[in-house]
């Protein structure tokens, strides 16, 4: 055989083992890819999968709202309505009202206007053209329902068209917060642990922690012992001196956990 055929033999026999050399590390690869997620999941699965126990802790508070904001409109008017004469001007009622508010020691702040309008005096269309009076509308925060009635009895009563509860709320309600979420947590721990207890074993360390929901019930108060003046379009009757009690702001909370079990 000559030099040449010799060499063709060995080159090609050369080419194949290089050939079949990455076939096999090819296939090692991809063997080593497919198997070691299902290891690893099984390795991870044993190392963190623990007897665990997992409970729903309730709990809830009552408070007295020491926030109640209220919606006051006032409107101009005639004091001789017949013949529409001696308005009364939104800026005289918005002064008395402004200096009410100073003299009951309450801030600037505590009112603002929340809308403008007006409404059309019909007395005798036939006689006389229909005038515009105009309206506007506030919110008053005050602490008490006694604090409003002292205000609005500085004001004019015919300039008062209403005056109603727009929402109560209390200073302190996110330290109130936490303390309902604490207080579920703790009822959540004890749950668990008699549980626990009632087959023989003992609560270990927290898994896991949820908030499942939050329940804040803001109620709209029943004024007590207090004079409020609720001033329909066509009456300026008070409202009679009541004793019973403000209805109370709940707030509820839900807390779930999770406890390793020794």
């Amino acid at each position: 055989m000559s030099d040449r055929a010799v060499w063709f033999i060995i080159r090609f026999i050369f080419i194949h083992l290089e050939a079949m050399k990455k076939i096999f590390l090819l296939g090692a690869l991809l063997t080593s890819s497919l198997l070691t997620p299902a290891f690893s999941q099984v390795k991870t699965e044993q190392l963190y999968q623990v007897p665990n126990i997992e409970v729903a802790g309730f709990a809830e508070m009552e408070v007295v709202p020491d926030e109640i904001y209220f919606n006051i409109s006032l409107r101009e008017y005639f004091q001789d309505e017949k013949n529409q004469k001696d308005k009364v001007n939104i800026s005289t009622l918005e002064k008395q009202l402004i200096k009410a508010v100073a003299d009951a020691g309450l801030p600037k702040e505590a009112l603002s206007i929340s809308g403008v309008g007006g409404y059309q005096n019909y007395v005798d269309k036939k006689k006389k053209p229909a005038t515009f009076l105009e309206a506007k509308q506030y919110e008053l925060k005050v602490s008490s329902a006694e604090k409003l009635d002292g205000i609005l009895s500085k004001v004019e009563s015919r300039g008062v068209q209403y005056a109603n509860v727009a929402r109560v709320d209390h200073s302190k309600r996110e330290e109130f917060k936490k303390q309902v979420k604490i207080d579920a947590l703790k009822a959540a721990k004890v749950k668990a642990e008699y549980l626990v207890a009632s087959l023989d074993q003992k609560l270990g360390k927290v898994l896991e922690i949820k908030e499942l929901d939050e329940n804040l019930y803001f109620p709209q108060p029943v004024f007590a012992k207090a004079n409020v003046r609720a001033f329909a379009a066509e009456s300026a009757d008070a409202v009679q001196d009541s004793d019973v009690q403000y209805q109370k702001i709940k707030i509820s909370y839900r807390m779930q956990a999770a406890f390793e079990i020794k």
